[in-house]
């Protein structure tokens, strides 16, 4: 724990922030192909109808993970504050919440979502070819509800003490299972979709065995122990982060249903081509997400201890990083468009859809990490609202009016370039946000002194 905190205090900023943000940044890369890995697979079989089931089933798998966000998230915000108060017997409580409330959460979440099962079929768009599929992938996930939340909650909350390669690792972990069981379960074992879901299972299940072993071991400052369980004072903090928070995931799929709802009218080339360009964009949006998120508990620690110029440091370092990164990859797909999405699909007329598309997403490419980094430190500074607002923003009450209004005036263009549009004025909201936060820090930090020097006059 002593060099966990030296990260926090000792390392120089470059230093403390790729020591952070490295693991998680390789996380997300783990993650990139973690999504990929079902549909790639289970495309194999040569049915079209297993893999749309997938493809359906996919908004429900993410409101799951939300749900571990809530309690990671929250739930390491918080704690990055607690351990820059120096109040460890907070940290103790609230990972300990967080492992319980997760595993609540989880099972009320498991015997919903069996009770609701043809609901759920009916909303996701399922049709007579694709039901059955689907229903066998969901059954097998929903059994394994509680473990995927708490695989999601606590690669979030072990990065909260500044551990980002034992969260790494965890990650890893599950996802390297996920994709070695895949072709056996699916391929070789014929399971199809019910191998897809069963592999993933798995995965997080020995993500969870993982963690657990990593508390037990106690070389960590957080605790699994139900004698450090409360809900005093503890419940707000998480969920005051962790809800603005895993609305930004449920708010990524909306708005993915939304987009295709717009393109459905051009047809199914059109609907192909925004996928693969999405697909091909993830690259650059998961690091610069990864390097705004691996710097979230140091900014929290330095928040929590009132070392605001500290903190002010690590973020404009994490903004010039992620502008660099987002500049050269921008740079990379403008000059290699065509390669990249042929790389997904060879289809002539998709492909003339995928390089317009990817090429608009690219116009925020250099600019949207710096927007991460605003989301995440204020995640991690406990700023609830400015964290809700941001949250809700960038697909949400943001993109929504843009790809209304652009639709009608623009048709397909205006469709196209919706997502970027949304980004950039995002970014400006949270640069908005910002300066007025930095002003009240800077309010509080005058008040504070002159506490201090009022002190010393009157010892004196």
């Amino acid at each position: 724990m002593k060099n966990n905190i030296d990260v926090f205090e000792k390392y120089s900023v470059p230093k403390a922030v790729f020591t952070l943000a490295t693991p998680t940044m390789l996380s997300m890369l783990v993650t990139i192909f973690y999504n990929m890995a079902d549909t790639f697979f289970v495309g194999q079989t040569n049915d079209a109808n297993q893999v749309s089931a997938v493809s359906l089933a996919t908004p429900i798998f993410t409101i799951i993970m939300a749900v571990g966000n809530i309690f990671g998230i929250g739930g390491s915000s918080f704690i990055s504050r607690a351990l820059g108060q120096g109040n460890r017997n907070k940290v103790k409580n609230i990972s300990s919440f967080c492992f319980y409330g997760a595993i609540i959460a989880g099972a009320i979440m498991m015997v919903l979502f069996f009770c609701f099962m043809n609901p759920i079929l009916t909303l996701i768009g399922t049709s007579e070819g694709t039901i059955e599929y689907a229903r066998e992938y969901l059954k097998y996930l929903f059994m394994g509800t509680i473990f995927i939340v708490l695989s999601y909650a606590f690669g979030n909350i072990v990065r909260g003490e500044g551990n980002a390669k034992i969260s790494m690792a965890g990650m890893m972990i599950g996802t390297v299972v996920n994709i070695i069981l895949d072709p056996i379960m699916i391929i070789a074992l014929n399971m199809g979709v019910t191998g897809a879901a069963i592999a993933t299972v798995i995965g997080n299940i020995c993500s969870v065995i993982f963690y657990i072993i990593y508390f037990i071991k106690g070389n960590t400052i957080l605790s699994i122990s139900p004698k450090d369980f409360t809900t005093k004072r503890i419940v707000k903090g998480v969920l005051l982060i962790g809800i603005p928070a895993s609305l930004n995931n449920v708010l990524m799929s909306l708005s993915n249903i939304i987009l295709n709802r717009f393109l459905y009218s051009y047809g199914d080339n059109a609907i192909a081509g925004m996928g693969v360009a999405m697909k091909a964009n993830m690259l650059v949006v998961m690091l610069q997400l990864g390097l705004g998120a691996g710097i979230q508990p140091l900014v929290g620690y330095n928040f929590g201890s009132g070392n605001y110029k500290r903190m002010k440091n690590v973020m404009n370092f994490a903004m010039i990083v992620n502008v660099a990164i987002g500049t050269i990859l921008t740079l990379i797909y403008l000059l290699f468009t065509e390669n990249i999405v042929e790389i997904f699909i060879e289809d002539e007329n998709v492909v003339a859809f995928g390089v317009q598309m990817l090429r608009a997403l690219m116009l925020s490419g250099a600019l949207i990490g710096i927007m991460f980094v605003f989301s995440f430190s204020f995640q991690a500074m406990g700023k609830a609202i400015p964290s809700l607002i941001l949250s809700i923003s960038r697909q949400g009450f943001v993109f929504l009016p843009v790809i209304l209004i652009g639709s009608k005036l623009f048709g397909l263009q205006g469709i196209i370039y919706a997502q970027p549009i949304a980004d950039l004025v995002s970014l400006l909201i949270a640069l908005a946000m910002f300066l007025i936060i930095s002003k009240q820090m800077k309010n509080d930090n005058e008040i504070q002194d002159k506490i201090i020097q009022k002190d010393l006059v009157q010892k004196y």
